[in-house]
């Protein structure tokens, strides 16, 4: 199972990049992958062919009216290990003792 962190983004449309990046989110919550949104980017969770295929489709979609993209993606593969978008942050909670700011 793979944890994709992704951030894409228009470097030709000015400061204001929300339109894009909400472009991007439609296409991501509409795929059925399950993800979070964080103020710097956006995690998948799925397997390879169905995260890659969603930054495709982003990609797709931005390139349409873009002449310029920035993409940045990390990728941590684990094998058997799925509902990682939440434990990974269980873990670290129980290792608190407390929740964290989410």
């Amino acid at each position: 199972m793979i944890l994709l962190e992704f951030s894409m983004s228009p470097m030709d449309k000015g400061e204001s990049l929300s339109p894009y990046v909400s472009r991007s989110l439609d296409i991501v919550s509409k795929s059925g992958v399950p993800y979070r949104l964080t103020p710097m980017g956006t995690c998948l969770e799925g397997e390879w062919d169905e995260v890659m295929s969603v930054i495709q489709q982003c990609y797709e979609k931005m390139s349409s009216d873009c002449n310029r993209i920035t993409c940045s993606i990390k990728i941590d593969y684990r094998k058997g290990k799925s509902g990682r978008l939440d434990s990974k942050i269980a873990s670290v909670e129980k290792q608190l003792g407390r929740e964290v700011n989410k």
